[in-house]
């Protein structure tokens, strides 16, 4: 993003001027700002939900039983449901951390992070030549998240739910981010209509057209008057 900033700074006018200490700001400094910025609150804002669905519902983990390892002399397996279950293991936090599966946090992370990364680098990276680079590196962001949800479930960290879930809630954080609050896609992009022949009309091209068609209609209508004003007189 730092580099893709830079980039854009040299080549056009970002942001707005800012001054600090009778100092002019480089527009580096506020295309940085702006784009880590929303990058960085869209990270919060992940984790935050996460850790809200975490610490709500919990859920125990794949490897549950050999982090509790519970004394079976005192478990009734005739009951469907047992709580408590009498662990022997006295380690309070790898014993807290096995009953937070629900929803995996690598997935939401990682999807969330590489996500917004291929979005960013579809509206910033704006080189012509290689061709294939954007692609590549979109590419290779969603395998590094692929990667990183697959390996919670054959490391029996996470069930498989649990990473659907995470990597579900870390893409839509990611597009909601993206969209709302950072500044990739211009909030002044005109709207498109059909104009009766068929053709595209961009709304704010249509609009311009019409104040031309009143101001000339007005022009008209006091030339017409003045006129008839002359030939009255």
């Amino acid at each position: 993003m730092v580099l893709l900033e830079g980039w854009r700074a040299r080549h056009q006018q970002i942001g707005k001027s800012v001054q600090m200490c009778n100092r002019r700001i480089h527009s580096w400094m506020w295309g940085c700002y702006a784009s880590v910025g929303a990058f960085l609150f869209g990270c919060a804002c992940s984790q935050l939900t996460t850790d809200i669905a975490k610490y709500s519902v919990g859920r125990l983990r794949p490897h549950f039983i050999s982090i509790c390892k519970p004394d079976w002399s005192k478990i009734n397996c005739n009951l469907t449901y047992i709580d408590p279950i009498p662990c022997t293991n006295d380690d309070a936090h790898r014993m807290k951390e096995s009953r937070l599966s629900f929803p995996s946090g690598h997935a939401s992370f990682s999807a969330y992070t590489m996500v917004y990364l291929v979005i960013y680098l579809q509206m910033r990276y704006k080189f012509k030549t290689p061709k294939l680079l954007r692609p590549f590196l979109q590419f290779l962001c969603l395998m590094m998240t692929f990667y990183t949800t697959v390996s919670r479930i054959f490391d029996y960290k996470h069930h498989w739910s649990d990473v659907l879930f995470g990597f579900l809630l870390g893409t839509t954080i990611a597009i909601l981010v993206a969209r709302f609050v950072s500044d990739l896609f211009p909030s002044g992009s005109p709207a498109v209509q059909c104009s009766s022949e068929g053709h595209t009309v961009y709304l704010e091209d249509r609009r311009s057209l019409e104040r031309d068609s009143e101001a000339n209609n007005t022009a008209t209508t006091v030339r017409t008057q003045t006129r008839l004003g002359a030939v009255s007189e």
